[in-house]
């Protein structure tokens, strides 16, 4: 149930994870899902059975590649049994036994014609990309109500599974937003976040104008001409390198504590500085410096989906 105790011991914890994953991955395989407040086979039941496997008990695993290799596992077995049924419809329609119990050649031949009656082809032993990113996004949606209904705020864990990099590894996605969560409870938080979301926002109405992407180039060292902006950029490059280290190892909190020294060079920086200046290189440098802000934060998480 929901609420059980989860298992502990390795066999156990294997043994529950693969028997949820293959039910998972079977019906997604065949395109059968739960709709509404439908869930005939308890599938979001299972799903969460298999959040808090890992998370409980502090297991590392990519998730995109177990439902890859488990798909290959449940397509091999729909062609099993597949190849079976077309074996004794081959026999009835041409009367030979099936390959395994013939010659080489004979077995040549009837693979061949066995393919005619089998509806599963070799190539369809994986689950399909689409079905593996929707199912995904299933576990997604799973786990943030897991952590709503544990306290979590809706918003950080939006924020955090916008980073693509880090969506992947449930245990890390929980152990993020934790952490992100105790640094906007932060004065540093609360002043970067704001910063963060001011710089977004001016990027998003100037690139409307200049087209999407247009400040993603570096800024250029040479065209900061305000000190505010000059110990923004030397901040950022500072920031970022310390935020990849440390997420890296994962140490969630030394990469927040990357983010808070950023808190001062962004004030510094809309108190001194006009974005949109009236040189037109002035104006794309500075806005190249917010890009690189952005980039920065979203290291962590997409600050732009946190409310405040």
């Amino acid at each position: 149930g929901p609420n059980d105790r989860v298992p502990t011991d390795k066999v156990s914890v294997t043994v529950a994870l693969a028997d949820k994953l293959d039910t998972l991955v079977g019906f997604w395989a065949i395109d059968e899902k739960p709709t509404g407040s439908k869930d005939p086979y308890a599938l979001r039941r299972a799903a969460l059975g298999v959040i808090r496997l890992v998370v409980e008990n502090g297991l590392r695993m990519s998730l995109s590649e177990t439902l890859k290799l488990q798909g290959i596992v449940v397509g091999g077995q729909r062609h099993k049994s597949a190849a079976e049924a077309g074996a004794s419809k081959m026999q009835e329609a041409i009367g030979i036994y099936p390959p395994s119990l013939l010659s080489t050649t004979a077995a040549d031949e009837s693979v061949q014609k066995l393919q005619k009656f089998s509806p599963v082809k070799f190539s369809d032993l994986e689950l399909s990309n689409h079905a593996r990113a929707d199912l995904l996004s299933f576990f997604h949606d799973r786990l943030k109500v897991m952590l709503r209904d544990s306290g979590a705020r809706h918003d950080l864990v939006d924020a955090v599974l916008a980073n693509g990099e880090a969506n992947d590894d449930l245990l890390l996605v929980v152990r993020r937003v934790e952490a992100l969560g105790k640094f906007l409870d932060t004065e540093d938080g609360k002043s970067l976040l704001a910063g963060a979301k001011r710089a977004t926002n001016i990027l998003r109405a100037e690139e409307k104008k200049d087209g999407e992407g247009a400040f993603e180039a570096a800024a250029d060292p040479a065209l900061l001409t305000e000190e505010s902006e000059k110990a923004l950029h030397a901040a950022l490059s500072r920031a970022g390198e310390a935020a990849m280290v440390a997420l890296e190892k994962p140490d969630y909190e030394a990469a927040m504590r990357a983010m808070a020294s950023l808190r001062g060079p962004v004030d510094a920086f809309f108190d001194a500085v006009m974005v949109n200046a009236d040189d037109p290189a002035i104006r794309k440098n500075r806005l190249a410096l917010l890009a690189t802000l952005r980039r920065v934060t979203r290291q962590v998480a997409d600050f732009s989906k946190i409310a405040g």
